[in-house]
């Protein structure tokens, strides 16, 4: 298994588009990767800087291709990935707010 620290600027005007998405579970049944980017986008936080975060299973060459194709170059610029171990990116940026506050955080 692959775990990454993604990071990504929203587009702004999009964010509320997105949160509709994730509380239909619309990307829930995209195959393989639905379920761990749903998982990652309902517990993204979001720093000062404006910067949206959160932790991503994935075993796509190079990291989040398909994921990227399909949903997240629709709704957020500059995306970059660090390899962690599972957990160590959500405990890197626990103490930021929520991106989606009204969205359960998706690791309970």
């Amino acid at each position: 298994m692959a775990f990454y620290l993604v990071r990504a600027k929203p587009k702004p005007d999009l964010l509320n588009e997105l949160e509709k998405r994730l509380k239909e579970k619309a990307f829930e049944g995209l195959r393989p990767f639905g379920m761990s980017l749903s998982k990652g986008l309902e517990g993204a936080r979001i720093g000062a800087d404006g910067i949206a975060s959160w932790e991503e299973e994935d075993y796509c060459s190079p990291p989040l291709a398909q994921e990227r194709e399909s949903v997240l170059d629709q709704y957020f610029d500059e995306l970059s990935v660090v390899p962690v171990k599972s957990g160590e990116g959500w405990r890197r940026i626990e103490k930021l707010p929520q991106l989606f506050p009204d969205l359960p955080t998706g690791r309970e």
